[in-house]
């Protein structure tokens, strides 16, 4: 009786202790993925900052602006090409004050202030607007998240075309256990973690 006892407990542990870790890989997963959310959340609102106070670029970088170069600040998203990392960058005047993201090599020379690897296997499943009165997500193939100062409200392009007024650009991330974050970009300026 006493080894059936000690056999029955032993297997009760382990499936406790099973179960257990189990559900500390989800949870895990869970707090990593609101984590890198948190993250590129942290980044858009950095170069709205940035640009808002007036700060100047790196020194290797101050050769390419002029005294009309108005602080201006970014994040380029392109899933289709690259879904495990994202960019910080800075608006320059060289070649055009754009709002747009025009350097390919990053960092190295030209707008590129920080490339932000994501790890632990988490990446960006997608990049969805959704426009004023339509409950549909349209699909972007890319985005440019743009603060240029005195203003507070981003500048957002993409290489697809907005066929309406924004009310949201929602970028998605998603963990291989699935566990999903989305970071929403009102046009506004007001950043939003789901």
């Amino acid at each position: 009786m006493t080894y059936i006892e000690l056999i029955v407990v032993l297997s009760i542990f382990a499936v406790l202790s099973g179960t257990a870790v189990y559900n500390h890989g989800i949870f895990q997963s869970k707090v990593e993925i609101k984590t890198l959310a948190s993250d590129m959340a942290l980044k858009i609102v950095e170069s709205q900052k940035s640009s808002l106070s007036g700060k100047l670029p790196p020194l290797s970088q101050q050769s390419q602006i002029d005294s009309t170069w108005k602080p201006s600040y970014g994040v380029y998203i392109n899933p289709s090409s690259d879904n495990k990392s994202f960019v910080y960058f800075v608006d320059l005047k060289n070649p055009a004050q754009n709002g747009l993201y025009n350097t390919s090599t990053c960092p190295g020379s030209g707008e590129c202030l920080e490339r932000i690897t994501i790890t632990k296997g988490n990446s960006i499943s997608a990049l969805n607007v959704f426009y004023q009165g339509d409950t549909n997500a349209y699909n972007l193939g890319d985005l440019t998240v743009t603060f240029k100062r005195p203003n507070s409200t981003p500048v957002i392009k993409s290489s697809t075309a907005f066929t309406s007024t924004i009310n949201y650009i929602q970028i998605t991330v998603i963990s291989p256990k699935a566990q999903i974050a989305k970071i929403k970009l009102y046009p506004s300026g007001r950043v939003q973690i789901n």
